[in-house]
């Protein structure tokens, strides 16, 4: 089978299935070849090994099941960086980039006026993406120099999750930095001590009626990751909005930050006025809303008075 062949087959297969047969097609053969999209278009007479064709036909037959192409492929991109991902994560967005973006600012912001080391803790964490890409880019970008890197803990309740999280860790080679990094397996803060120069989290924020409806299409992501609805612990919050997971988290992020620390979120369209007002009822000052790649309120954040 040559890659165009296979082109042909991976579109037809799925145009009944996937709102996006071609690129779905076109992801699976540039992962399995290892091939940009460049050479994917001028190479397409090139035949696939066996094993490759093997593999091909396999991925497209997990694709028919709803299962989404970053769970077949294992990694995914984001902020510029490739991140693994398996089902026991959400996968990584593009408007979650927002988040990371904004708290890279922050940490800048506040090592200037301090010159010591950050603290960070990425709250539900799941694969590690946005913490993770945090340390990264102040490495990279040289936001803050490498002895002065943020200390950052990735909390999560899911032993799974955090075996992700630990697994991009080495994946993106940051285990050298092993002093700045610690894992914390917790239901909220339950299990995180000490106080934090800045809290990040992207929160279950979806309504359970919502969250449900999402998963109808076979996508396979973790509901616990997604119902805003249910305790980290699986038990019911009796909010019927999305937010019964953010009004525990808000008050528990509030009591581990530092004068002036700041909490930033990411609450998606559905619920970011009325974190917003959570935040202030809670005692933050400062709040700002920030919105996606597509204009949708996406973050809030909150900082706590000096």
């Amino acid at each position: 089978m040559t890659v165009a062949e296979a082109k042909r087959l991976g579109r037809k297969k799925l145009e009944q299935k996937s709102p996006s047969p071609a690129l779905d097609t076109d992801c699976f053969l540039q992962d399995i070849l290892a091939w940009d999209k460049t050479k994917l278009l001028f190479d397409a007479e090139q035949n696939l090994s066996t094993e490759m064709e093997k593999d091909f036909l396999s991925r497209l037959e997990k694709r028919l099941t709803g299962l989404p192409v970053a769970y077949i492929n294992g990694h995914k991109e984001f902020y510029g960086r490739d991140f693994l991902v398996t089902p026991d994560v959400l996968i990584p967005k593009p408007d979650t980039e927002i988040l990371v973006e904004k708290s890279i600012m922050i940490v800048g912001e506040k090592y200037k006026s301090t010159r010591k080391p950050v603290t960070v803790c990425d709250m539900c964490t799941g694969s590690g993406c946005i913490g993770l890409s945090i340390l990264a880019s102040c490495l990279d970008e040289k936001i803050t120099p490498e002895q002065h890197l943020p200390i950052l803990t990735l909390a999560d309740i899911s032993e799974a999750a955090l075996d992700v999280a630990k697994k991009n860790y080495t994946h993106l080679d940051l285990k050298k930095l092993a002093a700045s990094v610690h894992f914390s397996r917790s239901n909220l803060f339950e299990n995180v001590g000490g106080k934090f120069d800045l809290i990040v989290a992207n929160p279950p924020y979806i309504p359970s009626n919502e969250a449900m409806e999402l998963l109808r299409d076979g996508r396979s992501e973790p509901i616990l990751a997604l119902d805003g609805d249910v305790n980290l612990d699986g038990s019911p919050t009796h909010a019927e909005d999305g937010l019964g997971i953010i009004r525990n988290l808000i008050p528990q992020a509030k009591k581990r930050l530092g004068e002036n620390g700041v909490l930033i979120m990411e609450t998606g369209e559905y619920n970011a006025d009325e974190t917003e007002n959570l935040m202030c009822l809670a005692g933050f000052t400062d709040t700002e809303i920030f919105l996606d790649l597509e204009g949708q309120k996406r973050v809030v954040m909150g900082r706590v008075p000096r």
